[in-house]
C-alpha cells in the first residue's frame, strides 16, 4: 500500500521550548487516520506543519510526496481543509457558494457530486444562514472537495453537534473513504475515532505513543476484555467458589473477570457454570476494550 504521509524524527521548538520531540509516523493512502492526544500534545502543530502552514525545526516531512515546507503552494492545489470554524456569506446559497469555489481549481470536482457525498443534494437552494451547525459542517466538507483533493484534513469535524448531525457527518467522512480519499483526522470525541478511523495515533508529550488499529492500541494498552454475569446465590452466599483460574471479582450482585483472549475464558467460565448445575448464566456479556479503555490507560495511567 502507498504512503500519503511520512513523518520521520519532527521536531518543533517555541521560545526555546519543545513541543514535538521526534515524531515518527505514516499515513497509508485511502485510509481514515486519527491522531489523537491530550490538550498541549502537540496536535496541532502537527497537523499545520503537514498543511504547509508552519515551518518544522528539524526533521522530515513528505505529504503527497511533497514537502510542505518547500512545496506548499503545489501541495495545496491536492490537498482539502476543514477547520474548526468557517464563515460563509450568510445570504449565499449553497449549490452557489460551492459552485463559485469551485472555480478556484483547474479541475473542480462535479457540483452534483460534490452536493450528493456531503448529502446537500435536497439544500442546494438553501441560503447559508438557514443551514444547521450539521449541514454547515457538511457544506465545509463540500467546500474543502471542490478541487477533487487526494488527501482531506478535518479538525474536529463535529464538536458541539447533536447526535442526529454528528451521524450525518460521519456518513459524509465515510462516503469520502469510498471515494479513495485519505483522511486525517483529529477529534477528543473517542467514540468518533473508533467510528471512523482505519488507524489511531496517540500523541502526547510531543511524541507518539502508539499507532495503530483500534485493537492494536487496545491490546499494547494491556487492556483486557471484561466478561460479566449477575452472580448465583451459591456463589453470593459463599457456598461454591468460582473458578481460581478466571480471578472472578465480585462487584455487588455482579461478577466481572478479566481477560486478555476471552475465548478460553469464556469456555472455562461455561464448563464450570454446566459443571455445577448453573444453566445459563444470567446476563452473560462480553464487553471487548474500547479506544477510550486504551487511551484513558496510555495517557493517564488508568482504565476506564
Amino acid at each position: 500500500m502507498s504512503t500519503a504521509i511520512e513523518v520521520r524524527g519532527l521536531t518543533m521548538s517555541y521560545a526555546g521550548r519543545e513541543v514535538l520531540k521526534g515524531v515518527d509516523f505514516q499515513v497509508r493512502s485511502g485510509e481514515v487516520f486519527c491522531l489523537l492526544g491530550p490538550n498541549g500534545a502537540g496536535k496541532t502543530t502537527t497537523v499545520e506543519i503537514l498543511e504547509g502552514f508552519r515551518q518544522r525545526t528539524g526533521g522530515t516531512v513528505s505529504v503527497l510526496g511533497m514537502d510542505p515546507q518547500a512545496q506548499p503552494a503545489r501541495l495545496r492545489e491536492r490537498i482539502g481543509i476543514v477547520l474548526q470554524e468557517c464563515g460563509f456569506p450568510r445570504q449565499a446559497r449553497v449549490a452557489e457558494l460551492v459552485d463559485s469555489w469551485r472555480g478556484y481549481y483547474r479541475s473542480p470536482r462535479d457540483l452534483d457530486d460534490l452536493l450528493e457525498v456531503v448529502e446537500l443534494t435536497q439544500d442546494r437552494s438553501v441560503q447559508v444562514r438557514r443551514l444547521s451547525g450539521g449541514q454547515r459542517r457538511r457544506l465545509d466538507l463540500a467546500l474543502a472537495l471542490a478541487g477533487d483533493p487526494d488527501l482531506i484534513f478535518l479538525d474536529e469535524p463535529t464538536t458541539g453537534f447533536d447526535p442526529e448531525s454528528r451521524r450525518r457527518c460521519w456518513a459524509a467522512i465515510e462516503n469520502l473513504r469510498a471515494l479513495g480519499k485519505t483522511i486525517v483526522l483529529t477529534t477528543h470525541y473517542l467514540d468518533e475515532a473508533e467510528r471512523l478511523a482505519d488507524r489511531v495515533a496517540i500523541l502526547q508529550g510531543g511524541r507518539i505513543q502508539i499507532v495503530g488499529s483500534v485493537r492494536h492500541v487496545a491490546r499494547q494498552a494491556g487492556v483486557k476484555t471484561r466478561i460479566k454475569f449477575t452472580a448465583p446465590q451459591q456463589v453470593l452466599d459463599g457456598s461454591l467458589p468460582p473458578p481460581e483460574c478466571l480471578d472472578l471479582v465480585m462487584d455487588g450482585g455482579l461478577a466481572v473477570c478479566q481477560a486478555e483472549h476471552s475465548g478460553p475464558a469464556l469456555r472455562e467460565l461455561l464448563t464450570w457454570a454446566a459443571a455445577n448445575d448453573l444453566g445459563d448464566l444470567d446476563d452473560l456479556s462480553v464487553e471487548t476494550p474500547t479506544l477510550e479503555d486504551a487511551y484513558l490507560r496510555l495517557v493517564t495511567g488508568d482504565a476506564a
